[in-house]
């Protein structure tokens, strides 16, 4: 049961991005980090000393996606041209075409509900803060002063 854990950076328009793969027993969990611009390999190496048990830690709290297997024999070329092209074809209909790629689907997906829940929350409880002064605000005017 080998872990590997890898550490992508690539640019994701307008930014740079590092996505952190956590890979053990066929699952894969991953997360992402923005940089903004590019880092050096000083700034990224500070970085990971600051953050990385911390990145680590983010990517493991999100839910794993099985990895695929992919078969590692010789293909005949023109079976590699169709699979290509459907490979394209499944990323141009907004598929995603790995695992970590799904992994950061889901964490997104995940942290977006909660964000909807805290708002939603945060709401009510203004709502019920308002009533409550409006109740307050009745009352004094009953009591006439």
């Amino acid at each position: 049961m080998a872990t590997s854990v890898t550490l992508t950076i690539c640019f994701d328009a307008p930014f740079w991005v590092g996505v952190v793969e956590i890979a053990e027993a066929g699952e894969v969990r991953a997360t992402r980090h923005v940089f903004g611009g590019e880092p050096t390999d000083a700034e990224l190496y500070q970085f990971l000393l600051r953050h990385g048990s911390a990145l680590l830690a983010r990517a493991q709290a999100n839910p794993p996606v099985s990895a695929e297997t992919r078969h590692q024999g010789r293909h005949n070329p023109k079976r590699a041209v169709r699979l290509a092209a459907r490979e394209a074809a499944r990323t141009a209909r907004g598929q995603r075409s790995t695992a970590s790629q799904e992994a950061l689907r889901r964490e997104f997906e995940q942290r977006k509900a909660s964000a909807a829940a805290e708002a939603k929350q945060r709401r009510q409880d203004e709502a019920e803060r308002k009533y409550a002064l409006k109740r307050a605000k009745r009352k004094r005017r009953k009591r006439g002063h």
